[in-house]
Protein backbone atom coordinates (compact mmCIF):
# COMPACT_ATOMS: atom_id res chain seq x y z
CA UNK A 1 0.00 0.00 0.00
CA UNK A 2 1.23 3.45 -0.91
CA UNK A 3 1.66 5.95 1.92
CA UNK A 4 0.75 9.54 1.10
CA UNK A 5 1.45 12.78 2.92
CA UNK A 6 -0.84 15.79 2.79
CA UNK A 7 0.06 19.44 2.80
CA UNK A 8 -2.22 22.47 2.76
CA UNK A 9 -0.91 25.40 0.72
CA UNK A 10 -2.18 28.98 0.75
CA UNK A 11 -2.63 30.30 -2.79
CA UNK A 12 -3.14 33.97 -3.63
CA UNK A 13 -5.49 35.16 -6.38
CA UNK A 14 -7.89 32.26 -6.96
CA UNK A 15 -11.45 33.49 -7.36
CA UNK A 16 -13.42 31.22 -9.69
CA UNK A 17 -13.92 27.64 -10.84
CA UNK A 18 -11.49 28.19 -13.73
CA UNK A 19 -8.80 29.19 -11.19
CA UNK A 20 -9.59 26.09 -9.12
CA UNK A 21 -9.31 23.78 -12.13
CA UNK A 22 -6.08 25.37 -13.37
CA UNK A 23 -4.32 24.99 -10.01
CA UNK A 24 -5.57 21.42 -9.47
CA UNK A 25 -4.55 20.36 -12.99
CA UNK A 26 -1.09 21.90 -12.70
CA UNK A 27 -0.40 20.25 -9.33
CA UNK A 28 -1.80 16.88 -10.43
CA UNK A 29 0.54 16.90 -13.43
CA UNK A 30 3.50 16.56 -11.03
CA UNK A 31 4.85 13.03 -10.72
CA UNK A 32 4.05 11.88 -7.19
CA UNK A 33 0.92 14.02 -6.66
CA UNK A 34 -2.13 11.81 -6.26
CA UNK A 35 -4.73 14.49 -5.54
CA UNK A 36 -5.04 18.27 -5.35
CA UNK A 37 -8.22 19.81 -3.94
CA UNK A 38 -8.73 23.59 -3.99
CA UNK A 39 -10.96 25.34 -1.45
CA UNK A 40 -11.74 28.71 -3.05
CA UNK A 41 -13.35 30.17 0.08
CA UNK A 42 -10.29 29.41 2.21
CA UNK A 43 -7.84 30.18 -0.65
CA UNK A 44 -6.07 26.88 -0.01
CA UNK A 45 -5.23 23.70 -1.85
CA UNK A 46 -4.80 20.34 -0.12
CA UNK A 47 -2.26 18.16 -1.91
CA UNK A 48 -1.87 14.41 -1.33
CA UNK A 49 1.53 13.25 -2.56
CA UNK A 50 4.18 10.57 -2.24
CA UNK A 51 6.71 11.68 0.40
CA UNK A 52 10.28 12.15 -0.75
CA UNK A 53 9.39 12.81 -4.39
CA UNK A 54 8.49 16.50 -4.23
CA UNK A 55 9.56 19.68 -2.48
CA UNK A 56 7.72 22.87 -1.63
CA UNK A 57 9.55 24.46 -4.59
CA UNK A 58 7.93 21.91 -6.93
CA UNK A 59 4.48 22.88 -5.64
CA UNK A 60 5.36 26.58 -5.88
CA UNK A 61 6.45 26.22 -9.52
CA UNK A 62 3.30 24.26 -10.46
CA UNK A 63 1.07 26.91 -8.86
CA UNK A 64 3.05 29.65 -10.66
CA UNK A 65 2.57 27.81 -13.98
CA UNK A 66 -1.19 28.04 -13.38
CA UNK A 67 -0.79 31.80 -12.90
CA UNK A 68 -0.97 32.03 -9.11
CA UNK A 69 1.36 32.45 -6.16
CA UNK A 70 1.90 30.49 -2.97
CA UNK A 71 1.65 32.56 0.22
CA UNK A 72 4.24 31.47 2.76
Amino acid sequence: MLFLEEVILNVEGMSCNHCKMAVEKSLQSLSGVKKADVDLAAKTVKVAYEPGKLTLKDFEEAVAEAGFELVK
